[in-house]
């Protein structure tokens, strides 16, 4: 099972460098990946800054933000919900500061780990998190697993 943080949701949607890699591991999963609803949260604010940086006109922010949410409703992806336990393991980790670790990484890392998923991030310090921790990571742009 994988569990795909935001960072590897987003590539999917608008042309990215990592945009090749992360369309080929979605392709090859006969289940649908895991997200959580911290990624709808988050893809909802990328798409915001990236109109307000002009990187988007706001048609394409909606054709974008429409396909997302056609692609939920279908169901290639799985909504895994943040619950309480998962606030309590993303704090055990912060506390120990060990790794450069941000609060809502924690929360997709604590997210995976309960899920019993691979972590799928295009984020570097999350995936070097991850490993430090003992979890399952992939960064699907440069084959890291």
């Amino acid at each position: 099972m994988l569990y795909f943080d935001t960072s590897a949701v987003l590539p999917y949607y608008r042309q990215e460098a990592a945009s090749e890699a992360v369309e080929s591991l979605l392709q090859a999963q006969s289940t649908p990946v895991l997200i959580s609803d911290l990624v709808e949260v988050e893809f909802a604010s990328a798409l915001a800054r990236w109109v307000r940086c002009g990187e988007l006109d706001e048609p394409q922010a909606h054709r974008i933000e429409a396909t997302f949410r056609e692609d939920l409703n279908a169901g290639r992806f799985s909504r895994a919900p943040v619950t309480g336990r998962h606030f309590e393991q993303a704090r055990e980790w912060l506390s120990r500061r060990k790794t450069a670790l941000r609060t809502l990484d924690a929360l997709h890392l604590a997210c995976a780990q309960d899920c019993s998923a691979r972590l799928v991030t295009l984020d570097a310090a999350l995936a070097k998190a991850a490993d430090f921790w003992g979890l399952d990571v992939q960064n699907p742009s440069s084959g890291w697993q």
